[in-house]
């Protein structure tokens, strides 16, 4: 649980602000040509997450003769976006599968993270990294951005067809790819908002709860904590499985996605 976090907030402002957990904080103040480029909590857990995949991914690169569990939980994850991208794509799929699995690697690892209850470094709160829409903007732009690469180098001018499906009647030439245009370009607002909006409502609702438990057991009648602190950590419990769960269909959401438009690009229709 993070309740731990609620009683620092409460006890530094004297009320509990739900949002405090995603405010960013600077570690080491830097500034280039007029250009603050701190080093804020933000950038320190993105660089925990790269570390933390670096080190499951070594772990589980041995090649024992006989796989361990570290290595088969690798050469599980690999082997799951390895189908994921095939089934989507096809045989020519499999080029892509780095890209994919970096994605998801990192946003499952970043969720993670943020669900952690102590924080890693002393004096730093945990902070999720994908609560943030810059984040999940420029994940969403990379992997939009490889689709228009990919599509325009394989197919040049042709790949605008993708906008004329097959079978369109002549009379709707003029609606449908404008409809087909207008649905391609809200992708990668609906990939960065989408991780945004879940990751943030969840942690806010779960700080919510986190208040009434703190705020219930501070309350000078005693029924108080027996209606509102007991219920509220009971279904605080059943949030943050819930979150967890949720944490983990967000970076497959968001691989799945970004293989679908692969195919796109590759396949065209």
């Amino acid at each position: 649980m993070r309740i731990y976090r609620v009683v620092n907030v409460a006890g530094e402002s004297g009320k509990i602000d739900p949002m405090h957990q995603f405010q960013i904080e600077q570690l080491a103040p830097f500034n280039i040509g007029g250009y603050d480029v701190s080093f804020t909590n933000s950038s320190l857990f993105m660089m925990i997450v790269l570390g933390a995949l670096w080190l499951f991914m070594w772990g589980g690169m041995k090649r024992d003769l006989v796989p361990g569990r570290w290595q088969m939980a690798v050469e599980g994850v690999t082997g799951f976006v390895n189908n994921m991208v095939t089934s989507s794509v096809g045989p020519e799929g499999k080029k892509y599968v780095p890209l994919v699995f970096s994605l998801f690697m990192f946003i499952l690892m970043a969720n993670f993270m943020g669900m952690m209850p102590i924080g890693i470094v002393p004096g730093v709160h945990p902070f999720t990294v994908t609560s943030h829409l810059t984040v999940t903007a420029v994940l969403a732009v990379l992997s939009f951005g490889t689709v228009l690469v990919v599509g325009f180098w394989r197919h040049g001018l042709h790949f605008f067809s993708l906008f004329v499906p097959h079978g369109t009647p002549w009379w709707l030439l003029w609606l449908i790819p404008l409809i087909e245009l207008f649905s391609f370009l809200i992708r990668p607002f609906s990939l960065a908002l989408r991780l945004f909006v879940a990751m943030t409502a969840g942690h806010v609702l779960m700080k919510v709860l986190a208040g009434f438990v703190i705020n219930g057991l501070n309350a000078q009648a005693a029924w108080v904590p027996l209606v509102v602190s007991i219920p509220s950590f009971i279904l605080m419990i059943g949030i943050t499985l819930l979150e967890l769960l949720v944490c983990a269909i967000q970076a497959y959401v968001f691989a799945l996605l970004t293989s679908l438009y692969i195919n796109d690009a590759v396949n065209l229709h």
